[in-house]
């Protein structure tokens, strides 16, 4: 990763600063802001999975959603991401389908890993691919 500039600090702060918010309010610490190349801030999200009762209201995710919505693909792909926490596969995905072109963030997965053990979760079972001549008529160029 390259060096950091002072913007790029400023604004990861700022995503440290909104996690502090979401902690606070009773909901996961963690915090994500989107910003142009000019350095303006287009819109900041706090996760609110508790508050929402959605398992899936991460910043990260809420933010790509936003840009998919209001910004032009070239626009997203000159916008940085600034986040409190590397994005977990969830939101990266959908970064990547949003067009982001740049996420800073403060702590790694491994480092959040270390400081907040993440909860046991319930393994699912998947079965297929099944259906194949069906299922690819939809998917098929028209």
């Amino acid at each position: 990763m390259s060096a950091l500039t002072e913007t790029d600090e400023r604004h990861l702060r700022r995503a440290v600063e909104l996690a502090a918010s979401a902690r606070d309010a009773g909901d996961g610490p963690f915090g994500s802001l989107l910003v142009d190349t000019d350095g303006r801030v287009l819109a900041e999200e706090v996760n609110t999975e508790r508050t929402d009762g959605d398992v899936t209201a991460h910043p990260e995710l809420k933010l790509a959603r936003w840009a998919a919505r209001q910004l032009t693909p070239e626009a997203a792909a000159v916008a940085t991401l600034y986040t409190s926490c590397q994005p977990c596969g969830m939101c990266a995905v959908a970064i990547e389908r949003a067009g982001l072109g740049r996420v800073v963030y403060a702590l790694s997965a491994e480092q959040l890993a270390r400081l907040r053990p993440a909860p046991p979760t319930t393994p699912v079972a998947y079965a297929g691919p099944a259906l194949f001549d069906e299922a690819r008529v939809p998917v098929r160029p028209a």
